[in-house]
This record gives structure tokens, C-alpha cells and sequence, in this order.
């Protein structure tokens, strides 16, 4: 039983092109398990736009696989929903899809793509966050 979250790990980052105004920019925390090829955590959705879709949190889950070759190392995919509501003078909501795909290194660098509701965001770069810990050294 003490194997199950054996080499667990904390990895953040975005994804998306931060810096440029008005992209919609994916913040990740995950708590990697690679030992069960599984991925979790929360993903913050912002862009500089006012309405429902300027600042959206999604619990996540999702899969980590090794490539083995090549620049990329790893793939990700991760996979949640979230509660969309209708613009004013609309009333209600629902549950929407949140999906994204990464192929990164070891380090959590690379490329990705992330969709949600209407949106669809391909190609653009996955940046890890340093961690506070490094930050302090």
C-alpha cells in the first residue's frame, strides 16, 4: 500500500502565450503520480476578458506516459469540468467540458493545447513555474 505514491511529485506551470494580451493562459498544479500514470490537481483558466469566462478553476484528472525518444519525454492529458453560467440577461448554467493535451520534458517544458466550452487553444508553449523552494536557494 505504501508503493501507490511512490516518486510523487508537485509540478506547475501554464499553458498557453503568456504575454500576449488577451490569450487565454492555463495554469496548472498537479500532483504527479508516476508510478500509477496518474496526474491531478487544478487548473486556473484567466484571460483579460470580463463575463464567465475571465477567470475559470477546473479539478482535474488525468494520464502521464513516458515517450522514450525525441525532445518530449512525456505526455500528458488531462481531463475536467466546470460550471458555466450564462451571461446576464441569461439565467442558469451547466457543465462544461475542460480537456488538454501536453508533450513535455522532464522539466514540464514543451507544447500543449488545452479546449473549454467554445474555446480552443492549440499549439501554443507549457512553461513550467519554478518551484518556491528554488525560488528561496
Amino acid at each position: 500500500m505504501s508503493d501507490l505514491l511512490a516518486g510523487a511529485y508537485l509540478a506547475k506551470g501554464t499553458i498557453g502565450n503568456v504575454g500576449t494580451p488577451g490569450a487565454p493562459i492555463a495554469t496548472f498544479s498537479l500532483v504527479v503520480v508516476p508510478s500509477q500514470n496518474s496526474v491531478s490537481g487544478t487548473v486556473v483558466i484567466t484571460q483579460a476578458i470580463s463575463g464567465p469566462d475571465g477567470n475559470i478553476v477546473v479539478p482535474v484528472t488525468g494520464k502521464i506516459y513516458a515517450t522514450g525518444f525525441g525532445q518530449f519525454t512525456q505526455v500528458v492529458s488531462l481531463q475536467g469540468q466546470y460550471v458555466h453560467a450564462f451571461p446576464p440577461p441569461a439565467i442558469g448554467a451547466f457543465l462544461a467540458n475542460f480537456d488538454a493535451h501536453l508533450a513535455i520534458d522532464g522539466s514540464w517544458n514543451g507544447t500543449g493545447g488545452f479546449s473549454y466550452y467554445q474555446n480552443n487553444v492549440e499549439n501554443v508553449p507549457v512553461k513550467a513555474i519554478p518551484s518556491l523552494q528554488a525560488e528561496l536557494a
